[in-house]
């Protein structure tokens, strides 16, 4: 089995690895790996952090790729001898007035109609949790089984993963998916050099819609989501573990890593593929960090950036079989790309090599957009 993945962020470099195991010949295109959103993602491991009314299909998505966490990144580290930063430490919440409260609270009352553990905490239990938290914090959730994931070091391990298994990585940027006779055969390259393939995947992120040579309406539309995040040093502990904060209706999460980086997001601006790293979206950063933690202003500066998140229609992943024969996709993660990576690519290289979806993955085949379009 001959597979080309078009796109080499974290969603295609574990499709890759996972694939070549299946015992695929898999060839990684991609002119600047884990140089997108994959490289700015602050990597929390969050379902139920990040859990909006109405989304049980996906929750129940993250909740599966959650528990493949560990195993999946223990596998990682014994193969490359990288490491991937997998925390397990558990994620507070808190809120910073009464209306943000009642919200956490709303919240609470859902996710325990589904069956999902989070324990209720008051002002004071939240900063015995966290003593850098702001005297006027109200309370909060702590989600215990959450974690983050450092994608700056999970990628390098999947890049090594891969070339281990014998992944092929071109460095070029794909101009069209060819199709002979109705039927995906591969890609060219700008320089026009091709590549074959049996089976094609698209995981470009919000560039899959600039691939040519595809017919209208095969690929769903994946709109780029800008998402600025600011990295800060600590040379003293500061906080423990992962803090998300809602600020007067505002999200704002602080990611603490082993080595004292601090990762500060994100912001959520619909600007097309606007990378522009601005004085407002930082501003908005450290005002509601600095909110929910005073000391966050005496940190030291490290880096600020910007990416690109994959948005869909609906917000969801898309991944599976497209209308063209030999073509599949994966892309439209969205928040989640990095929690949803290891669901993700045993959904896709079962998919690839096998030709089947697996039940937790087909609440999100490109096939619900066709459907709707024919209603």
């Amino acid at each position: 089995m001959e597979i080309v993945i078009i796109g080499a962020g974290v969603i295609g470099l574990a499709t890759a690895w996972r694939a070549a195991a299946r015992g695929a010949a898999v060839t990684l295109v991609d002119p600047a790996p884990a140089s997108g959103a994959s490289s700015v993602a602050a990597g929390m491991l969050t379902p139920v952090s990040e859990l909006t009314y109405g989304e049980e299909p996906l929750l129940r998505l993250g909740l599966a790729s959650r528990e493949r966490y560990g195993a999946f990144a223990a596998e990682l580290a014994e193969l490359t001898g990288l490491e991937t930063g997998y925390r397990t430490n558990g994620i507070i919440e808190v809120a910073f007035d009464s209306d943000d409260l009642r919200h956490l609270d709303d919240l609470r009352r859902f996710q325990e109609s589904l069956g999902i553990p989070t324990e209720a905490l008051n002002g004071r239990e939240c900063r015995r949790l966290e003593p850098m938290l702001a005297p006027g914090v109200r309370g909060g959730l702590l989600a215990p089984e959450d974690g983050s994931v450092d994608p700056r070091r999970l990628t390098p391990a999947l890049l090594a993963a891969g070339e281990r298994l014998g992944v092929r990585l071109v460095r070029s940027r794909v101009s069209a998916v060819l199709v002979e006779n109705d039927v995906a055969t591969g890609v060219r390259l700008d320089d026009g050099a091709e590549i074959r393939a049996d089976r094609t995947l698209l995981a470009a992120g919000p560039w899959c819609g600039d691939i040519g040579g595809l017919p209208d309406g095969v690929v769903p539309e994946v709109r780029p989501v800008k998402g600025q995040v600011l990295r800060l040093r600590t040379r003293a502990p500061f906080i423990q573990r992962s803090t998300r904060g809602i600020v007067k209706g505002s999200s704002i999460y602080l990611v603490p890593r082993a080595d004292g980086e601090i990762v500060v997001g994100a912001t959520q601006e619909e600007m097309g593929f606007d990378t522009r790293v601005t004085a407002g979206g930082l501003w908005e950063l450290l005002r509601d960090a600095r909110e929910l933690l005073p000391g966050v202003t005496e940190l030291d500066f490290a880096e600020v950036s910007a990416g690109l998140r994959p948005g869909s229609p609906d917000n969801a992943p898309v991944m599976g079989p497209t209308a063209l024969p030999g073509l599949y996709v994966g892309t439209g993660h969205f928040r989640n790309g990095i929690l949803l990576t290891p669901v993700s690519a045993d959904i896709l290289a079962e998919v690839l090599v096998d030709g089947t979806v697996p039940e937790v993955g087909r609440p999100f085949t490109p096939e619900r957009f066709q459907t709707r379009s024919g209603a």
